[in-house]
């Protein structure tokens, strides 16, 4: 076995910084997880029209409602079965914001036919997206989201463009500072820039067989739509 993100980079993955090559290792295949704790130079989000839409979606652990300046941060990258037999990998980014710590989850599966990642937001996963893997020229880990679905109960629609976003994740290695770096924009194509954050962390990692999925890691709810 391998990695789920081996499996959808196939040869690309080899381009990638050694270090991001562990790092996307992660999974139950390796028996790690890795941790990443860091810090964010700035937290930022569009005008105030945005901020009704964020602060809603961080009822569910979804988007960043406020901005701030060197945030201390932390990313969980755990490997875990969920409910339906599926390997998974859970991407928990908390952001240790002053009085107000916030959390943005996300959980990622390999789609059926494994050429993509299956990116399920929040505590609830009622929004998911595909994701695209790529190595860029420097080594450096590229990521962009496609269209997203709602789901819930019997519903399951596309969401529209209109209020849709995309986003676009560069993560590398500074080998003169032993750090991953790390941006992230999420962009509407109406209205522009949403929200983002950039900064750095140093990771660790854990043999998760003996260290298990700690409490609150996983989703409250979990689904199965592709």
């Amino acid at each position: 076995m391998t990695s789920i993100f081996r499996t959808v980079m196939g040869r690309d993955f080899d381009r990638l910084h050694p270090q991001l090559q562990r790092r996307f290792s992660v999974g139950l295949s390796s028996g790690e997880a890795c941790t990443g704790r860091g810090v964010m130079h700035r937290i930022w989000h569009g005008g105030p029209w945005v901020k009704p839409f964020l602060a809603l979606g961080a009822t569910r652990n979804i988007l960043l409602p406020r901005t701030g300046r060197n945030v201390p941060f932390t990313i969980e990258n755990v490997p875990y079965t969920d409910t339906y037999g599926r390997e998974t990998v859970a991407f928990v980014r908390t952001f240790d914001l002053p009085g107000d710590p916030r959390r943005f989850d996300a959980q990622m599966v390999l789609s059926p036919k494994g050429d993509r990642i299956l990116d399920y937001l929040g505590t609830h996963q009622h929004l998911a997206t595909d994701l695209r893997f790529g190595a860029e020229p420097d080594g450096s880990l590229l990521i962009r989201s496609g269209e997203h679905r709602f789901r819930e109960g019997p519903v399951d629609v596309r969401v529209p463009e209109l209020i849709g976003a995309t986003a676009e994740v560069r993560e590398g290695y500074d080998d003169d500072t032993a750090r991953f770096r790390i941006q992230v924009r999420v962009v509407n194509r109406h209205f522009g820039p949403l929200f983002g954050y950039e900064g750095w962390f140093r990771a660790a990692y854990t043999d998760i067989r003996h260290s298990g999925v700690r409490p609150g890691l996983r989703p409250v709810r979990e689904e199965l739509r592709a």
